[in-house]
This record gives C-alpha cells, sequence and structure tokens, in this order.
C-alpha cells in the first residue's frame, strides 16, 4: 500500500482502512470477507462535500446560494470524481471480483468515484478532518489554488440564457474512428452562430469539450471589451 500512501499523501495508522477503502463488494462477496466499501464511500461523501462547499464559500464570498450549489454538484459529480480518481491511480489498487475485473471495472467510472469517495472517508476515519481536507485540497485544485469546475455545460447554458434568452444548442459535426474507439467532434450554436468547439470519446464529453471551449472565448471577448 505504500505507492498508494505516497499518492494519497497520507501514512495510515491503521492500514485496514485503506484496505477496506479499496475493497469493492463484488470481491468481499467471492472472498467471503466482511467487509467492503460502501460504508467508508457513504461518510466519504458527506466529508467531500463539507470540504468543498467550505472552500467554495470562502474562495467566492460574492456568489449566491444557487451559484455555490451548482459548482459543488459539478465538482462532486461521478464525472468529475472518475476523473480526479483516475488522476490519482486508484484503478490499479482496487480489489475487485473476477466478474467485475473481466468487464473493465478498473475504469469503470461509477466504481471509480465510489472508491474516490471511500478513500476519502478512510483518510477522515485515520486522520481527521485536517487529513481529509489536505488530500482533496491537493488532488483536486487547480495551480491557482481554485477548484477546477467540469460542468462547463451547465455554466454555458446560465450565460447564454442571461444574454440571448434561449439555451444553446449542440450539433455533432463528425465521427470518426471504428465502432469501438470513435471520436465525436461537437460544435455548440446560438442561432446561426458557433460558440465554440470541443471532441471527446463519447457525445457528453465532446459537448462538455465544446461548451469549455465556447465559455473561455467569451471570457476572451469580454475582457477585450474592457
Amino acid at each position: 500500500m505504500s505507492s498508494l500512501e505516497d499518492l494519497v499523501g497520507h501514512k495510515f495508522r491503521d492500514p485496514a482502512l485503506l484496505t477496506e477503502a479499496l475493497t469493492h463488494k463484488s470481491y468481499a462477496y467471492e472472498q467471503g470477507a466482511l467487509r467492503h466499501n460502501e460504508r467508508l464511500e457513504f461518510l466519504g461523501d458527506s466529508v467531500l462535500a463539507a470540504v468543498v462547499a467550505h472552500r467554495l464559500f470562502l474562495d467566492h464570498p460574492d456568489e449566491d446560494e444557487g451559484r455555490l450549489s451548482k459548482q459543488k454538484a459539478s465538482l462532486v459529480s461521478r464525472p468529475t470524481l472518475a476523473r480526479w480518481a483516475e488522476g490519482c491511480e486508484l484503478g490499479p489498487h482496487l480489489k475487485l471480483g473476477s466478474g467485475e475485473e473481466t468487464t473493465g471495472g478498473r475504469v469503470r467510472p461509477s466504481i471509480l468515484s465510489n472508491a474516490l469517495e471511500a478513500v476519502i472517508g478512510a483518510l477522515y476515519l485515520d486522520g481527521g478532518y485536517e487529513a481529509a481536507r489536505r488530500f482533496v485540497e491537493k488532488r483536486f485544485l487547480d495551480a491557482k489554488g481554485e477548484f477546477v469546475e467540469s460542468d462547463f455545460k451547465s455554466r454555458l447554458q446560465e450565460v447564454v440564457q442571461k444574454r440571448h434568452k434561449v439555451p444553446p444548442e449542440y450539433r455533432v459535426v463528425e465521427t470518426t474512428g471504428p465502432d469501438h474507439d470513435k471520436t465525436f467532434s461537437v460544435t455548440v450554436i446560438v442561432g446561426a452562430k458557433s460558440l465554440g468547439a470541443g471532441s471527446g470519446k463519447t457525445k457528453k464529453e465532446a459537448e462538455q469539450d465544446a461548451a469549455k471551449d465556447a465559455l473561455r472565448k467569451l471570457a476572451r471577448r469580454t475582457a477585450a471589451k474592457e
């Protein structure tokens, strides 16, 4: 576990907690073990929400409750947590049953996101709130010390609705690659005007990338006018 402890940035006094956090119920059932990570996932979900809410509250003193809630929901969503789990390289350390192992469980977003929450729960039990906070902020903050928002579609819709009173529209303009490894290219438009373009391995991923591009371009235009 030492390599994972290095990635997590915490030396566990009770290594069994980390083992439990990485144990999927499929493995526990196959091995006849009593403990798997669902209880720690439950705890970690609440600890993560508290850490993120506290940081957003401090970093955005002028944001209202609605906007803060949307930011938090984006940051603790399954796709975001799965990406963070991949960054922490949790997949190779998971204990999975044979069925999950053979069907791609190590890269499945639901399993990865749940395991990440379980690790946060284990950190909280082993080192207290500060240990969990340090991990979340170390892994989830960008170089500027800010949480990286991932739900760009929701943010773009807010901006566009406010300016144009209509929602943005996403169109797939190209699909490349074989059926098992497609790449989708998407453009986001309002009326007849293109706001941004993006690509991804799924339509949802491509739409998020296009929304991110649109937000970046809108921000540049706003800055140029000031």
